[in-house]
């Protein structure tokens, strides 16, 4: 799995860029916001690589929120990588986020591909998304809610399942809540 990339760049284009990385050049997909803030010859990207029956694609990120709410959105039902890279073209993470807190059904028809019933979607399935802060250092005991609801998803458990056990946690990381949340989603 190619989890970051770092090259020269061969050629820009407002939704793709081509990085020679030592002879090799790769095709990276970058939503609109990405490739806007690209200005130096060489760049380096998080990226997620998608593999499918019939093609792999990768996927650039300058700024790791922007990965997250991509990685995130992904997993939606319905939604495919070309709409959570619009979704990145339209918003910002941090103003992704508010729309979500806020439930704004209209904002989100904005993006290219999502009409009424996607966005509905979108808006129930992430209604605990949460934007790192800028800061490194500070860890806030929401976003490591978050990452351990994700965590408890991925072992196969119901979002309101989740939810509930981990209101009921008083963990300040990850690894605490995932402790936690798992004692009481075993009773």
């Amino acid at each position: 799995m190619i989890v970051g990339i770092e090259g020269s760049i061969e050629k820009k284009e407002p939704t793709h860029l081509h990085l020679n990385v030592n002879g090799l050049i790769y095709e990276v997909f970058v939503s609109i916001n990405c490739s806007s803030k690209v200005t130096d010859k060489r760049v380096k990207l998080h990226t997620t690589h998608i593999i499918r029956e019939d093609s792999q694609a990768l996927y650039g990120f300058l700024d790791p929120n922007e990965k997250k709410l991509f990685d995130t959105v992904i997993k939606i039902n319905g939604v495919g990588p070309k709409v959570a890279l619009a979704i990145c073209s339209t918003f910002t993470p941090s103003s992704f986020a508010q729309i979500v807190s806020e439930n704004d059904v209209s904002m989100l028809k904005r993006v290219p591909g999502i009409g009424p019933k996607g966005a509905s979607r979108i808006l129930v399935e992430l209604s605990g998304f949460i934007v790192d802060d800028e800061d490194e250092g500070s860890t806030g005991g929401s976003n490591a809610t978050l990452e351990a609801a994700l965590a408890l998803e991925s072992l196969g458990f119901k979002k309101d399942v989740v939810s509930k056990a981990l209101k009921a946690c008083t963990g300040t990381n990850t690894s605490d809540l995932v402790k936690q949340a798992l004692k009481q989603l075993q009773k």
